[in-house]
């Protein structure tokens, strides 16, 4: 494996600003390291090598004219599918918008081109962002690189996977109900949600839009306040983007002094249903907090045991309502019934529907379009908008008391593919802990704990910090890191020697 793959971006950055390495050459490692290990992880959904090797031949230019460079500049990046991008490929996962080219480009992408950061391509997910596994993409599942029969988290395995398996130094992922967090728990990389509205969501293709917010994918926690400083900030053409000015997240992560930090324990968010060496490492990590300065207390947010309900009647609702677009008459896959000499459109919508939308898409739509219907608008929908107004609330006494709350992110290691796929209960209690963060639109970050005891897999904890306070997130998520890299000897990474190939477990399945 090219080196170059290995380094973080904070380092690649500044072998490109001393002019030890080229974007250009930078870019064609990761484009190799690509082509030799994504046949067994399955990360990405298209690869835009002749885009990104013009991207990094650009950027080169820029360089060489001198003058004031961003500082990510030549640096490469993997995007998730659900954001589009122009000339390029987005499909979302889906087998209805197989071959769709978008003719404009998402904020964020506009943003990254700005920078100056080529993209590799577009990475796998869960079909319309529905799954917490990546095992419900309609082109077959991403499997994590620590172990290729385990999954990498979801709706984003595939940022995680190209990030974990040193296909790309940085991703985007998308965060609805913990779609970057979950994954970086189980691959072992940092995962931020932004502050609702912090990130524009335009050219997002939308799954719940009061949910939806896309933010970076890293290995380290100064990667992602790096790439957070790009994407982030207000943004005219979507609507619910704050209109304010945002600190630098890379100079909070620079900070390293926790002293006197309140940090408040979720007593709803962990011990019973939270894997034994999950909690273990959580144990840890706070125990590190308190070594850096920081006072700990327990805190209780009741209504966070009905976040699980609520969340899984709003999101439904909500896509219900954005699928609807998908009517095989404006873009994306058209089906004729057959037999059928000359179909209605609405017969058309049916068939194609029926063929392009996978199981659990559909199970949602279903649930979605039930719970707005009428008659059963207020018992359901309107009922699971209060409980998010309770859990709002929640929040809001919580951070009267504490300055950050923290909890497990997930409560298990990555289980094996397949072992949850035919039971959706199972499937979406991966997400108990991450969920209350986007129905309040709070921030939320995940960062590895460790590797759990029973099966030597990697663990997260969670930070959550009051809306618009993102930035403290970046500086306790830096000190906690470097505390649990002095206890590891290094990045998490780093403990298993073989990941570099694409796992330590089955490393003869791909090329070195």
């Amino acid at each position: 494996m090219n080196e170059l793959t290995r380094l973080s971006a904070v380092a690649l950055a500044e072998s490109l600003r001393a002019g030890d390495v080229t974007s250009v050459e930078a870019t064609r490692a990761h484009l190799d390291r690509i082509a030799d290990v994504d046949g067994a992880v399955h990360a990405f959904l298209h690869v835009d090598a002749e885009g990104a090797l013009a991207q990094a031949a650009e950027a080169d230019r820029r360089r060489a004219e001198g003058g004031s460079l961003p500082p990510l500049l030549g640096v490469p990046i993997a995007v998730k599918d659900i954001v589009a991008t122009r000339g390029v490929p987005t499909t979302c996962g889906s087998k209805i918008l197989e071959g769709w080219i978008p003719p404009y480009d998402a904020t964020i992408v506009t943003r990254l081109r700005q920078a100056g950061m080529p993209m590799l391509g577009k990475t796998n997910m869960d079909e319309f962002a529905m799954g917490s596994s990546t095992e419900h993409s309609a082109y077959g599942p991403t499997r994590n690189p620590w172990d290729l029969e385990r999954i990498p988290g979801g709706s984003g395995g595939g940022s995680s996977a190209a990030v974990t398996a040193y296909q790309a130094p940085l991703a985007i992922g998308t965060d609805t109900g913990g779609s970057i967090r979950q994954p970086g728990a189980v691959t072992g990389t940092v995962g931020v949600k932004p502050t609702y509205g912090g990130v524009s969501r335009y050219g997002l293709v939308a799954l719940a839009s009061s949910l939806d917010q896309a933010g970076p994918v890293a290995r380290s926690v100064l990667d992602a306040a790096l790439l957070h400083d790009v994407i982030g900030g207000h943004d005219p053409m979507d609507s619910t983007s704050i209109d304010k000015p945002w600190p630098s997240m890379a100079e909070a992560a620079r900070r390293k002094d926790i002293t006197g930090l309140r940090v408040g324990i979720v007593k709803e968010l962990g011990g019973e249903g939270y894997q034994r060496g999950v909690q273990a490492r959580f144990d840890d990590a706070v125990a590190l907090l308190v070594k850096a300065g920081a006072e700990v207390v327990e805190v209780s947010c009741p209504h966070f045991e009905l976040a699980l309900a609520a969340y899984y009647l709003i999101l439904p609702s909500e896509a219900s309502s954005n699928l609807a677009k998908f009517d095989a008459m404006r873009y994306g896959l058209r089906v004729s019934p057959d037999r059928v000499a000359a179909p209605s459109a609405e017969q058309v919508m049916e068939a194609t529907r029926e063929a392009g939308f996978g199981d659990e898409v559909k199970r949602r739509i279903i649930l979605g379009t039930y719970a707005l219907s009428s008659g059963y608008y207020e018992a359901y929908y309107g009922q699971a908008q209060k409980v998010r107004t309770l859990i709002t609330q929640d929040f809001r006494a919580a951070f009267e008391q504490v300055d950050v709350l923290v909890s497990p992110t997930a409560p298990t290691t990555a289980f094996k593919i397949g072992e949850k796929l035919d039971d959706p209960l199972a499937m979406y209690l991966n997400d108990i802990a991450t969920i209350p963060a986007n129905l309040a639109g709070v921030p939320g970050m995940s960062l590895p704990s460790g590797l759990a005891d029973e099966d030597g897999l990697p663990a997260g904890i969670q930070i959550l910090a009051p809306a618009l306070e993102d930035a403290r997130l970046y500086t306790v998520g830096a000190v906690l890191e470097a505390s649990l890299e002095e206890q590891w000897g290094g990045p998490l990474l780093e403990q298993a020697p073989s990941l570099g190939v694409a796992s330590p477990r089955h490393a003869d399945e791909v090329t070195a």
